[in-house]
């Protein structure tokens, strides 16, 4: 059913306020996945320390998390394509908690091998679920605010690290650790969930042929592909840096409290890359952005590496999360927006394969560092971000719907699709007679908070 929302003359040029608490909304499940992910690596030593893994089962339980987040992914697309990205949200963000739960308290590594793989699962699915709904409230908005969700992906991760950190160093056990970290996650999604509405798209009345809209309904399956390889050569980058950057600072003679400094200058980085980044998307054209991150990652990293200290490198690794940081939500909005009407499955290709480079990466450069050494291996990466400058024209064509306006004209209308489960979910029931001041809800305090 689609229920369409005239907004009222006199707020032509402000957001509406339900697109504020569904931006909200969307951005807590980002922190959420991130808060979660972040919790589970934090701990990975001290949990192999006690159940007594050897390294071979370990290696087998965070690859049946891999295989779980590319399920995940995968199975996310027609489900999002049939029943709306809201309502896939609901169960994976809720359930995310538990598992991590089950992880922590498991007794034997098959286990924790079960809990991880439901883990990725549920992580998968909700990673493009959220990414599909930030989409459709991106095109809402009519100006970019991808990169913010991202953000709130990158600050979840560093927030679940530090209080998995803080939990271990007054003395909690990881069971304990991860059970606080569950409610807390369960608690957000569960206070999300009933500020989610269904996906709003922005639409045109105007007139268009019949041809022209078969057409732009049409997925085409070759840019795609070009997405989905643009995700994977950055990912493999982000992956990498996340598992050899201290690795390489070690081995140029740095303290271990320098070498650690490589990945926080990388993730820092990126971080203020994300929240400035939607600035950035606004004021440059697409192609031109994803070809100066492209630039700034790959020609920062190989400085900063054949620098050949401590210094160079914890810059170019900087360089690398400030050039990453805009790259991913660029190739996912062009997915998401390829057809608007089935968002899923173009987002869940995209995503699957750079979830892939992402768990690959640290593996391929691992591979090289033992013919050729770990230096020479990380320009890998410097040479598979050319790839985001030569590649960088695929994304230009998704640029006008990223700024049309959702702002009421004359043909133009703010429609929300909706669902009857989602309607349960979301506990509300919008009438076609229903404007923006029939939509308040007990969350005043809350509708300034994005402005």
């Amino acid at each position: 059913m689609t229920t369409a929302v005239q907004a009222s003359p006199s707020r032509t040029t402000d957001v509406p306020d339900v697109l504020r608490r569904y931006r909200l909304a969307i951005s807590l499940m980002f922190g959420i996945a991130g808060m979660t992910i972040g919790t589970w690596t934090a701990r990975i030593p001290t949990i192999q320390h006690n159940i007594k893994m050897a390294d071979s089962k370990l290696s087998i339980c965070l690859l049946l998390l891999a295989v779980g987040g590319l399920l995940g992914m995968r199975a996310a697309g027609r489900l999002i394509d049939r029943h709306g990205s809201t309502a896939v949200m609901v169960l994976p963000s809720l359930a995310l908690g538990g598992a991590l739960l089950l992880a922590g308290h498991a007794p034997t590594w098959t286990m924790l091998a079960a809990a991880l793989l439901t883990f990725g699962i549920l992580h998968g699915t909700l990673n493009v679920a959220m990414n599909a709904a930030a989409v459709s409230c991106q095109t809402a908005y009519g100006r970019p605010i991808m990169t913010s969700f991202h953000a709130l992906f990158s600050i979840g991760g560093v927030a679940g690290a530090l209080l998995s950190a803080a939990c271990a160093r007054i003395g909690l056990s990881v069971a304990d650790a991860f059970a606080a970290v569950a409610v807390v996650s369960t608690a957000a999604a569960g206070w999300a969930i009933h500020r989610l509405i269904p996906a709003p798209v922005s639409r045109s009345n105007s007139q268009e042929p019949a041809a022209t809209v078969v057409s732009s309904q049409r997925r085409p399956r070759t840019r795609i592909l070009l997405l989905g390889l643009l995700a994977f050569s950055a990912l493999i980058s982000e992956g990498a840096a996340a598992d050899w950057a201290s690795t390489y600072l070690t081995r140029l003679g740095a303290s271990p409290a320098m070498a650690a400094t490589a990945y926080a200058a990388f993730a820092a980085s990126m971080t203020i890359g994300r929240l400035i980044g939607d600035r950035l998307t606004a004021a440059i054209a697409p192609a031109a952005l994803l070809r100066s991150c492209g630039l700034i990652g790959g020609g920062g990293l190989a400085l900063g590496v054949i620098g050949g200290t401590p210094v160079t490198a914890i810059a170019g690794f900087a360089c690398l999360g400030a050039g990453l940081s805009c790259v991913v939500p660029l190739l996912y909005s062009t997915a998401g927006g390829l057809d608007p009407t089935r968002p899923g499955a173009a987002l869940s290709r995209v995503a699957a394969l750079g979830y892939l480079g992402y768990v690959t990466g640290p593996a391929i450069i691992g591979g090289a560092a033992m013919h050729v050494g770990l230096g020479n291996a990380l320009l890998i990466l410097p040479v598979l971000a050319t790839l985001l400058v030569i590649g960088a024209p695929v994304v230009h064509r998704s640029r006008g719907r990223h700024h049309r306006p959702v702002r009421t004209h004359s043909n133009t209308t703010l429609a929300l699709a909706s669902s009857d489960d989602t309607k349960r979910l979301t506990g509300q029931v919008l009438a076609p007679e229903f404007t923006n001041n029939h939509l308040d809800r007990p969350v005043t305090e809350l509708e300034g908070a994005l402005r």
